[in-house]
């Protein structure tokens, strides 16, 4: 069994003193809900400021990005080392950053490889445009992402590496996948291209969220797909209520 998984992208949004309330309303109904991965990922200058609040609660914390150099003159970027102090999980290849930083399916490995390195679990995103979708070239688009954004990770440490399928069409437009669409991305795609590169066993443990557009009122519908082990929450999670009920469907 994967245990399901809930991550909150709260992207560029909430000062230090915003996240701190924000995760004080979040704090006890998150902690009351059992056997569910959850995990919040604030903007970087507001790690700080929350990963006290969350020591001993159950409630991981991410950052939304990272370099994959250890150090050195990159101006403006975060290291690994810097996520680690705080954090136990990382975002990584989000459509964001791809669209409108030039990430690369070859920059994604990158961080990839370092964020393993670093003991940090990685989310990595993939998912195809509007154009890409209408155009029928949803596989061809994830299975690239996939085998190139996951390239020579070592099968022993694949089940470390949690997979998020965001469409892009459906990413903070409103307007999300079907479950039973997500889904069939999730087992007829991605768990096998996984399957290729890591082996069956190792593709198996590998947990594979759905993100773009997930609300309370749709989250059921995903969580009760059976390749869908959780989501990636964007606008939602900045709702302390909704982000809760979220994660209370995927414990159900």
């Amino acid at each position: 069994m994967r245990k399901p998984f809930v991550a909150g992208n709260w992207k560029m949004n909430k000062t230090a003193a915003e996240a701190r309330e924000l995760v004080s309303q979040l704090l006890g109904p998150l902690m009351d809900i059992r056997g569910v991965e959850k995990v919040l990922c604030p903007p970087f200058t507001s790690l700080f400021a929350v990963a006290s609040m969350l020591n001993d609660s159950g409630i991981g914390l991410g950052a939304q990005d990272m370099h994959w150099e250890e150090k050195g003159a990159f101006t403006g970027e975060i290291s690994p080392g810097m996520v680690k102090e705080l954090c136990n999980y990382v975002i990584l290849g989000h459509s964001e950053r791809r669209t409108y930083f030039g990430e690369t399916d070859s920059m994604v490995n990158k961080k990839l490889q370092t964020a393993l390195k670093h003991d940090l679990t990685p989310i990595v995103c993939v998912g195809e445009t509007l154009d890409e979708y209408e155009s029928g070239r949803t596989s061809e688009v994830v299975l690239r992402q996939i085998n190139l954004g996951l390239a020579d990770v070592a099968p022993a440490s694949a089940s470390r590496i949690v997979v998020a399928y965001e469409p892009v069409w459906a990413i903070g437009t409103g307007k999300a996948s079907s479950g039973e669409n997500a889904n069939a991305v999730h087992g007829q795609v991605i768990r096998p291209a996984l399957s290729r590169l890591f082996g069956e066993e190792n593709a198996q443990a590998i947990r594979i969220l759905y993100g773009g557009s997930v609300t309370a009122a749709n989250a059921s519908e995903f969580f009760q797909q059976p390749e869908i082990d959780g989501a990636l929450v964007g606008g939602a999670s900045l709702k302390a209520e909704e982000f809760a009920a979220i994660v209370r469907a995927a414990g159900r």
